[in-house]
């Protein structure tokens, strides 16, 4: 781990009374026995419910089906890690020597369950209000952008409709890199609005998954097009 927690603290909007509590969050169980299992298990439930209360509060005609599905579509794996990737979660985590030399640091699963690990670490440190406060905090944006009528429409799909409704090209998707080992790869790739030149990039752990990622970042960026 080579960057303070503590600026990741300030991030998140919570300085912590119990220091160690954080670093627990950061480490995978790689590094050593004293890892962020338990704490992920917490921060997965929390997650959860608290998402789910949101939703159930900006959507009280949806149904619980539309509601599932919206919730899936904000804590899956893949959104999760966008999260983590934007608070630069990677550059505090603890690894052992395997998950350094493969890249770990920049994996998907570990930084959705490091992302999971750090708020069950908020909730045991000062209680469910100030864990669900920066659990809000963290996801208002894509809760601000979350439509009922898109529920269970992947971002491609979602990006393409957008696109089609406005007569306009549809994007271009670029495969720019692939690394990791070859049962565990990353995929980055690049979606591209050709008409504008504007593009973004995402990344995965197949070809898909980044493509869904680059999408996802071209339809919050794109109301600045």
């Amino acid at each position: 781990m080579s960057a303070d927690p503590r600026r990741l603290a300030q991030l998140l909007g919570h300085l912590f009374d119990r220091g160690g509590l954080l670093e627990q969050a950061l480490t995978h169980r790689s590094a050593g026995p004293v890892n962020n299992e338990r704490l992920e298990f917490l921060g997965d439930a929390l997650i959860g419910f608290v998402i789910a209360e949101a939703l159930c509060l900006r959507f009280p005609q949806a149904d619980e089906g539309t509601l599932s599905r919206l919730r899936a579509s904000l804590v899956k794996r893949d959104s999760l890690a966008r999260l983590a990737r934007g608070l630069k979660l990677g550059d505090y985590l603890r690894l052992g020597a395997g998950e350094l030399r493969t890249g770990g640091h920049a994996r998907d699963s570990i930084l959705a369950d490091a992302l999971e690990a750090v708020f069950g670490a908020v909730y045991i440190d000062a209680g469910f209000e100030k864990a669900r406060t920066v659990v809000l905090n963290l996801f208002a944006n894509r809760l601000e952008q979350t439509d009922a009528a898109h529920a269970g429409k992947d971002p491609k799909t979602r990006l393409q409709e957008w696109l089609q409704s406005r007569k306009r090209p549809l994007p271009e998707y670029l495969v720019l890199s692939i690394g990791g080992d070859q049962h565990d790869q990353t995929f980055t790739v690049s979606c591209l609005l050709n008409d504008v030149d504007v593009s973004t990039r995402g990344e995965g752990t197949s070809r898909r998954r980044a493509e869904q990622a680059a999408a996802q970042a071209m339809l919050e960026r794109i109301e600045h097009v």
